[in-house]
């Protein structure tokens, strides 16, 4: 499957053989994420790392990724010190760092920034968050710890719950989740309830979601829950951020009536949605998660820029 000098900008691009490609790949690599098993097949190659907004674990995981397959990597991770603060508009950016590597990384706070920055770089870009639109790498991890934690993803009911208006990860694992056929539950406050326009994609695959607000009613018959964090910086007034801020909290009480194996993830950082009384819980798997980030990313990288282990 040839995946070499594509662009992953959306979960769309990639059909779900391809994604099932990755995650194999990935599960392969493990070892060699985790410094187990060591390879240099990147050797002599760059990944450029443009992050426009702040990151933490995407950005860690695309390096890590990168030096655990023997490359290197060059980066923008505080913006106020490139060019961008003098007037230096995103594709010259592009053309630019297009020269310097072989690979483009780019978090942007605005939908559709990589794909113009696709548009502009004759090397591969890879969208690591653009907006309140896709996080396509995010999207690929979550499945991949979904399959490993839940045994597979068809049949199995998986609940989104929180920011499913503004949440990027939760739109584009939604769409990939319907692909992968499983049973769709969104909770949300209804002002964060998921778009219009990702419930039609859905429907369209033959995927009719549930919509909820009440995250009780929803967790006994959970496999997978799947929690993210209202997020202020989404709002454009902090009045209605105030509203729904704090409407849904995981703990142990929460947890009484779960399935004894069900699945808590959450794309990080948290802030008060899941108490820290459930990380010594069996159903804590979000650093789990956050691990997997590297052998995923680092699958992504070897198909897009062409290496065999």
């Amino acid at each position: 499957m040839n995946f070499k000098g594509t662009d992953v900008v959306s979960i769309r691009d990639l059909s779900r053989k391809q994604i099932e490609h990755v995650m194999d790949l990935a599960e392969e690599l493990v070892p060699y994420a985790s410094g187990e098993k060591r390879t240099r097949v990147m050797d002599g190659k760059i990944l450029a790392n443009l992050f426009f907004e702040p990151s933490t674990r995407t950005r860690l995981s695309f390096e890590s990724a990168m030096v655990r397959l023997g490359g290197r990597f060059i980066e923008i991770a505080q913006p106020q010190n490139s060019s961008i603060v003098k007037g230096e508009t995103l594709a010259d950016t592009i053309r630019m760092v297009d020269g310097y590597s072989d690979a483009i990384v780019l978090r942007h706070p605005h939908e559709g920034a990589a794909r113009l920055a696709a548009k502009y770089s004759s090397k591969p870009v890879i969208n690591a968050g653009d907006g309140a639109g896709q996080h396509p790498t995010q999207t690929i991890l979550d499945l991949f710890t979904i399959r490993q934690q839940a045994g597979g993803i068809a049949g199995k009911k998986i609940v989104l719950v929180g920011d499913l208006k503004y949440g990027r990860t939760a739109h584009s694992l939604a769409e990939a989740l319907g692909m992968f056929g499983a049973d769709l539950t969104f909770v949300a406050p209804p002002v964060l309830q998921m778009p219009k326009d990702t419930i039609s994609q859905l429907e369209k695959s033959g995927i009719s979601p549930h919509l909820s607000s009440d995250l009780a009613e929803e967790v006994s018959d959970a496999d997978v829950l799947y929690i993210t964090r209202i997020q202020r910086e989404r709002f454009p007034d902090p009045a209605e951020y105030n509203k729904v801020a704090g409407s849904y909290r995981v703990d142990r009480s929460l947890l009484r009536d779960a399935k004894k194996n069900l699945a808590i993830l959450h794309p990080l950082p948290r802030v008060d949605e899941i108490s820290p009384e459930v990380d010594n819980t069996e159903n804590a798997k979000y650093f789990q998660q956050a691990f997997n980030g590297v052998p995923v990313r680092m699958a992504l990288i070897l198909l897009l820029l062409g290496g065999d282990l």
